[in-house]
């Protein structure tokens, strides 16, 4: 009977219900993210179309492809005009969607130098001096490595098998388990450091030290020594949790556990070994303690509810019907292919139920070999049970009791308090050598540390912050006026075309009107002769009697005056022509060289991350409004389709610019994907054009850092044409806290199930073998 295609669905499925993967709401009711954005560009729109396949093209609300930048070019000597189109893609995953989209101006207020100040003070302010306390937990994971202790060596053996699945992509993908047994870069840094003189030390930075040694290895030697800076400071935050949540546990080289150590000391014990004064010496442990002893308050409720939850957990245990799994998982191999849709999910949803009920056995079966193996302790006037069922408000009024615990609490123990509960410290206690098992590991598959993390942002000359702060130094810059483009030259040579121009004008009149005059004066005398009247009045002031012959002298000799006239108006006419000619073409080149200038934009490159360092309004688990100072938001340069043939490619790459390469400057658009913030809706996008009126039901759109408001993507301020229409793109963002969230990780499932090893199997106390280790403790007092 063929049942492999059921069995997979039924896999599937159940790890879908169980919870590997959040139950989805049906999925046309799923909202559909950005997850993409690019800008397609060309002189034509099928060019700019084209550079946008398998993208959604921003349309008007007629369904019209919308460019972005139109009617924004300049005039004579301009790059002219390109289409811009905005292409995206969608995703109903909201942590792979974008969050924000903002616009950086070339001449905008943001800079490289103030970011790499920032990644700097950040790595000396927190990533160093954690490295500095945390070292300690390192150290006592090699000495347990290494261990003649069976049970240390076989859990720090554990977690060198575990984090080596985490492969570090500089090191040649080489595991962290057997990395972090060698000395780490900066370790080999704070050796050579440590070598030098008080007088060198004071001239010199660790930072910059950190290399010597490190650097004077040959190449494939550098690849057996991890950089802790980096990894903090650049990993995948799961994995670098993960990582410090390990190493922890591999913590504590001592023969005996910190909770043997616990159940024979006091705060009265701590304050007499101090030698000093009561006063004195109490305020010395409380200095000493006190911060990791709130620590330890914090993760006081789970442990406390999980053991006073005993009587609840072992009558759970009692019900258990132990051959519910393989019955389950038999009938799931047995099921028929052919069985009906209702009998598949009954079979599915009997599987799931079964599993649901064997993880909650373990929890339970861990509870209980918890209780039992803290009450094997004596303590006071009970026993270690007693202390941890004690409740939080006794120690809230005083704390003292707690210092003892930490102090119990090995070097590197204390250094990763953050990172372990106080659940698995103890759950770490109990554990024995036969308890880990190399067989859990098998099915984990590698991953690297740096998986889902783009490490661009990290690297110099590349990323820009801008700040509140930065933006406020600066002063608005004016808009150049066009005349300002012209040359002295070419306004003189621009007055000198006019006067040309106005001298041609002027002598071609002349010439017309003084053989107009020759004409008409002829037509006249004519006109007398025949009619018999007298021409003095073509004679002012001469009085001459009536003479046919004298008519047509006098007419002969004004027609040649007239025409003598005309024809010198003429040559200067002509003259003049030439002449405005020849200033016209000098003033047209002076001109147009000068407008090339003025067009010609010395583009700087285009930062491919922009840092915005701002205050972040948030809501904490409890709902309260709260406000992260100075939080750094990454955001990432869209993308274009220019290539290494184009004319800015060397300066700009690939990424996009809202004005095509034509603009006064370069408006770099970019996006970001944060947790912190709500996921863009891909249907809310609205384009609108000569229309700078905020439409009903939004409140925000493509902006610039800096301001909420959405911007004019064909602002003059960086477009040629003053009187080129608004464009503004609009969005709405998903901030329903009850939205639909759909599974997404930087880990693969099999990755995932890392958590689960970590979390469960270091601590496998949920076992007979577990328990039995619990029962062969003897009490303190037999010690």
């Amino acid at each position: 009977m063929k049942k492999i295609t059921l069995i997979v669905t039924a896999l599937i499925m159940a790890l879908l219900i169980a919870g590997t993967m959040p139950a989805q709401v049906f999925a046309d009711s799923i909202p559909e993210y950005i997850s993409e954005v690019k800008i397609g560009m060309g002189k034509e729109a099928k060019d700019a179309e084209a550079a946008l396949a398998g993208y959604k093209i921003l349309t008007d609300e007629k369904g019209n492809k919308v460019d972005l930048n139109q009617s924004a070019g300049g005039g004579l000597a301009s790059k002219g005009e390109k289409v811009v189109y905005l292409g995206y893609k969608t995703t109903t995953d909201r942590k792979d969607a974008i969050t924000d989209l903002a616009l950086m101006n070339m001449k905008g207020k943001y800079s490289v130098e103030e970011y790499e100040a920032l990644m700097e003070k950040q790595m000396k302010s927190q990533i160093i001096p954690f490295v500095e306390n945390f070292q300690a937990a390192i150290d006592e994971y090699r000495q347990n490595y290494y261990s003649a202790n069976p049970d240390n060596q076989a859990r720090a053996q554990y977690i060198h098998d575990i984090l080596d699945k985490f492969t570090d992509d500089d090191c040649g993908g080489k595991g962290l388990g057997e990395l972090l047994l060698n000395d780490t870069k900066y370790e080999m840094g704070v050796k050579a450091y440590n070598k030098l003189s008080d007088e060198d030390k004071a001239k010199t930075d660790i930072v910059t030290e950190s290399n010597k040694a490190y650097d004077a290895l040959p190449e494939e030697g550098r690849k057996n020594h991890a950089d802790i800076l980096t990894i903090l400071a650049q990993s995948n935050g799961k994995a670098t949790l993960m990582m410090e949540n390990l190493l922890t546990r591999a913590a504590d080289s001592n023969d005996d556990t910190w909770l043997d150590r616990f159940a024979g000391i006091t705060y009265d014990d701590l304050v007499k070994s101090m030698d000093m004064l009561p006063t004195d010496a109490q305020a010395e442990v409380a200095k000493m303690y006190d911060d990791d002893a709130r620590a330890v308050l914090k993760m006081w409720e789970p442990l406390h509810e999980v053991l006073a939850g005993y009587d609840g957990y072992v009558e759970f245990a009692k019900k258990y019907n132990d051959t519910a799994l393989s019955e389950a998982v038999d009938t799931l191999e047995n099921a028929d292919e052919n069985a009906t849709g209702a009998e598949r999910d009954e079979i599915i949803d009997a599987y799931v139920e079964t599993i649901e009920e064997t993880t909650k056995l373990k929890d339970a079966l861990e509870a209980i070999a918890l209780h039992d193996f803290l009450e094997q302790y004596e303590y006071g006037e009970g026993s270690l049970l007693d202390f941890f069922l004690k409740d939080t408000s006794e120690f809230e009024e005083d704390i003292t009791p707690l210092y003892a615990l930490v102090a119990s609490l090995s070097d590197g123990q204390r250094a990763g308090l953050e990172f372990v509960s106080l659940r698995e410290f103890v759950s770490i206690a109990a554990t024995t050598a036969d308890s880990y098992s190399a067989e859990d590991l098998d099915a984990l598959e590698e991953i690297s540390i740096y998986d889902g993390i783009d490490r661009g942002i990290y690297q110099k000359g590349g990323v820009a912050l801008t700040s509140d702060a930065l933006r406020s130094k600066a002063t608005d810059e004016a808009v150049d006026d066009i005349n300002s483009a012209l040359s002295g030259w070419t306004i003189a040579m621009l007055a000198i075309t006019g006067v040309s121009f106005l001298a041609m004008v002027g002598t071609s009149i002349a010439s017309g009107v003084f053989k107009g005059l020759a004409n008409s004066t002829r037509r006249a005398m004519d006109e007398a002769i025949r009619n018999g009247r007298p021409l003095g009045r073509w004679l002012v002031g001469v009085e001459i009697d009536n003479s046919r012959g004298m008519y047509r002298t006098i007419s002969r000799y004004q027609d040649a005056v007239y025409r003598e006239y005309s024809a010198f108006a003429r040559k200067l006419a002509i003259g003049f022509t030439v002449a405005m000619v020849v200033v016209s073409l000098v003033t047209t080149y002076l001109m147009y060289r000068d407008m090339a200038d003025y067009y010609k934009v010395d583009f700087t490159p285009i930062p491919h991350y922009m840092v915005d360092e701002k205050d972040i309004t948030t809501y904490n688990e409890k709902g309260e409004q709260i406000i992260l100072k100075n939080q750094s938001a990454y955001y990432k340069a869209v993308e274009c389709n220019r290539t290494q043939s184009d004319e800015f490619y060397n300066m700009l790459g690939t990424c996009a610019d809202m004005n095509g390469d034509v603009g006064r400057q370069w408006l770099a658009l970019y996006a970001q994907k944060s947790d912190t913030f709500a996921p863009i809706l891909a249907n809310s996008l609205l384009v609108k054009v000569k229309d700078s009126d905020l439409p009903a039901g939004y409140t925000t759109g493509i902006h610039m850092f800096g301001s909420g408001s959405a911007f004019n993507l064909n602002s003059e301020l960086y477009d040629w044409n003053k009187s080129a229409p608004s464009v503004m793109v609009y969005f709405k963002t998903d901030t329903a806290s009850s939205g639909a969230k759909a599974a997404g990780s930087n880990f693969t499932a099999g990755s995932l199930a890392i958590a689960g090893v970590a979390g469960l199997a270091i601590g496998a106390i949920a076992s007979s073998l577990a328990v039995k280790a619990a029962g062969s403790k003897k009490k303190k007092a037999e010690a």
